[in-house]
């Protein structure tokens, strides 16, 4: 029964991280992601992994590393979007020429 109530948790987080994920994947613009937001969520959620499985808590464990990815997938979303604003021929605009 304690551990339904973490994955509960889990899911819950999760679900509003991919969420977050989609709603940015989206959007136009990547202004106002910072890039350290990502650099201190990454490094947190790779230290809450090995600590997670020091513990042996496997909730926190898959949970720590689903976390990790959403790191790695927002970051790659904000750097796409980034790169495709700067090239209008990407976004499907016209380029003079």
């Amino acid at each position: 029964m304690i551990d339904l109530i973490g994955w509960t948790a889990s899911a819950i987080l999760l679900a509003t991280l991919i969420r977050q994920i989609i709603t940015q994947s989206r959007s136009a613009q990547a202004n106002g992601v910072s890039h350290w937001l990502f650099i201190g969520q990454a490094s947190a959620s790779v230290l809450f992994v090995v600590y997670s499985v020091l513990l042996e808590n496997w909730v926190f464990t898959v949970t720590n590393s689903c976390l990790l990815l959403t790191a790695i997938a927002g970051q790659w979303l904000t750097r796409h979007r980034r790169t495709a604003g700067a090239d209008p021929a990407r976004e499907g605009g016209t380029t003079a020429g």
